[in-house]
């Protein structure tokens, strides 16, 4: 075939084909903070949007995936208010005790909002999972090893 009758990529074209990003199968529940940041993330997106020129068709493109994802979570999330309790919830603020006698304290929130390094997991994440429903003394297995529940607190 003569190279005159194939389409090269020009420009950004190549760009225009992000995959979108993977949006989680389980349901969407967000802290009142996790909705006020994808609130937030959509507003920064659609402000950077609304600066990008014809040119900028990398930027475009990845500015769109962005958008999309967060506009798909922002229709999808389900806000569940922190209620007081005895037990391990969405929600909660969880200090366990390690095999190793070392405390973690970490606060259970949705997907998106979830950063280990900041505090807070993922109430899908496997510790969350675990500890979910039980109380203080508990002590339950997570990836072969024990943690037990020392505190728990709203929030």
């Amino acid at each position: 075939m003569s190279r005159a009758f194939v389409r090269e990529t020009e420009g950004g074209e190549a760009f225009e084909d992000l995959p979108d990003r993977p949006i989680s199968p389980h349901t969407n529940f967000v802290t009142p903070a996790g909705l006020e940041q994808i609130e937030s993330e959509v507003a920064r997106l659609q402000a950077e949007a609304a600066k990008l020129g014809p040119d900028d068709k990398a930027d475009t493109a990845r500015v769109t995936r962005d958008l999309r994802y967060w506009t798909t979570r922002q229709g999808t999330a389900q806000l569940v208010e922190t209620v007081a309790g005895d037990t391990v919830h969405f929600g909660s603020t969880v200090t366990v005790l390690r095999e190793d006698d070392t405390p973690q304290t970490f606060h259970i929130v949705g997907e998106d909002e979830a950063d280990p390094h900041k505090g807070s997991i993922a109430y899908v994440a496997p510790l969350a999972r675990a500890i979910t429903g039980k109380s203080v003394g508990d002590v339950v297995e997570v990836n072969g090893h024990d943690v037990e529940i020392t505190a728990i607190k709203v929030g």
